[in-house]
């Protein structure tokens, strides 16, 4: 009984502060997509206000008095003995972080963000670069706030990948990168093929076949909706209320079809974690690696799949009418396959991918210790684009401030992209021997069984595990990048 009212202690604080967070999620998501731009000053200080008041909640000394009696007689349910864990590392984090820096950063990032998207417009590194600075200035005293060793970027990394360090990464990259860039010199017979049908497609087209096929996969528009931004994004606000963007382009519709397929993965994620225990803190994602291999999975795993758009090319065709005569089953999943160096990161093909990941964590790990000079970002990035692409960058809108993440505080989050990826493929090479031929449901437009071996797998573990475990769980085997460059090779075969 003692153990229960402890939980119940427990449970009751941490909806608080899931009611905080959730709060905090919807004004990030107006802030993204429909406020008036009058309203960033006010937003900034709402934004500030909301992140204080969770960091407080989470240092609070009654949490920490619950979490000692639970820890002292741990509790028998695997799930409860989680939440334990996970409340406990976020409240030692929280404890080191002075409250004044967790406002600070939450208004400077939230200040950042129009900035950044006015500098990406115009492409004009010089208009972002005082808030750059201040961001990094930030992001080092937080890092030595939490404490670190072996690089300042662990302290940021295990935010966002709980386990993960530097030394895991570089090794991992190490090893993925010459085979990638092999890989990517190989692909420069594939230059004549086009990269996407281009023509006029509407927008309202665009988003009724997005829709159609977030639909398909699984996502429940009566707990969700889709709109538009100018970074895609997902926003898990709070039960039955998830939110996924995309951004169009009329004279093309892939950019914005795989945007809407990788957000869904995400959604889905977010949609198939247990409504009942969504105020206890094991019930969320295991790591932003496990959450990008679920929007990876399907953007790529299943998107790109020739059986995949032998059920719906035929349905796009007939939104788009004549722009896609010319375009057979064989041409579309042709483009769709061939490695190309591109300047942009989310128009990135699967070989391709990665390198840009590399890139910009070797960039961001250098700003945080100090290596690398805020000022000369553009220079650097440029040059390491043509060391791993052999490509001059045009301009800083193609190079250095193509993402929202720096504007957003987002050091340590890129990693958990090509983990993803790492992840996606080995979740999918398992569902594909335990499932048998996907491909056939594929073809008649259903995924039915491939989403319930995920929300079996991954999606109701939640935090429970941790994201490797979950991984040796689900495959058999640790993370590996056989998986992916297998893939890889496969579809340049």
């Amino acid at each position: 009984m003692a153990n229960e009212s402890l939980l119940d202690d427990l449970h009751r604080r941490w909806k608080k502060i899931t009611l905080l967070e959730s709060t905090a999620g919807l004004l990030g998501w107006d802030e993204q997509v429909c406020m008036p731009p009058a309203g960033q000053s006010w937003r900034s200080e709402q934004s500030a206000l909301l992140a204080g008041l969770i960091h407080s909640e989470l240092a609070k000394t009654g949490l920490g008095e619950t979490l000692e009696k639970l820890e002292a007689s741990p509790p028998a349910d695997p799930f409860n003995r989680a939440s334990v864990q996970e409340a406990r590392r976020r409240q030692s984090r929280a404890l080191k972080i002075p409250n004044q820096l967790v406002e600070e950063l939450a208004r400077v990032c939230s200040q950042a963000q129009p900035v950044w998207a006015h500098a990406r417009a115009k492409s004009d590194f010089s208009q972002f670069l005082p808030f750059l600075e201040k961001i990094i200035h930030l992001k080092r005293e937080e890092a030595a706030a939490v404490g670190w060793e072996g690089h300042p970027y662990n302290a940021l990394l295990d935010e966002y990948e709980p386990g993960m360090d530097c030394a895991q990464l570089d090794a991992l990259f190490d090893e993925l990168q010459t085979p990638l860039t092999t890989l990517v010199a190989q692909s420069d017979d594939q230059k004549a093929i086009p990269t996407q049908p281009v023509g006029r497609f509407g927008i309202e087209a665009q988003k009724l076949l997005g829709e159609a096929a977030a639909k398909a996969l699984g996502f429940r528009f009566d707990a969700g909706r889709l709109d538009t931004s100018t970074h895609p994004f997902c926003s898990g606000i709070a039960p039955g209320d998830c939110r996924i963007t995309t951004r169009y382009q009329s004279e093309g519709f892939l950019e914005s079809f795989f945007g809407v397929l990788h957000e869904t993965g995400h959604g889905l994620y977010e949609q198939g974690l247990p409504e009942a225990c969504r105020a206890e803190p094991w019930c969320q994602a295991a790591s932003l690696g496990i959450h990008e291999s679920q929007s990876r999975l399907w953007e790529n795993m299943v998107g790109r799949t020739r059986s995949f758009w032998e059920y719906f090319l035929p349905i796009a065709k007939a939104m788009f009418g004549a722009e896609l005569d010319d375009w057979s089953l064989e041409r579309l999943t042709g483009c769709l396959h061939a490695p190309r160096r591109s300047f942009i990161r989310v128009e990135a093909d699967e070989t391709t991918y990665n390198l840009h990941i590399i890139l910009r964590y070797r960039l961001e790990k250098s700003l945080l210790d100090g290596s690398l000079p805020a000022v000369e970002l553009p220079q650097a990035w440029n040059h390491l684009f043509h060391e791993l692409f052999g490509m001059k960058v045009p301009d800083d809108r193609h190079g250095c401030l193509q993402d929202i993440h720096w504007a957003g505080g987002g050091f340590g989050y890129f990693p958990t992209y090509t983990l993803g990826n790492l992840y996606a493929a080995q979740f999918m090479r398992a569902a594909r021997k335990e499932l048998g031929d996907l491909e056939s449901d594929f073809r008649q437009g259903v995924f039915a069984r491939l989403l319930s071996w995920l929300r079996e797998k991954i999606h109701r573990v939640g935090r429970s595990k941790t994201a490797q475990d979950i991984c040796h769980a689900a495959t058999g085997s640790r993370l590996s990048s056989l998986p992916m460059l297998e893939h890889l090779r496969n579809l340049k075969a």
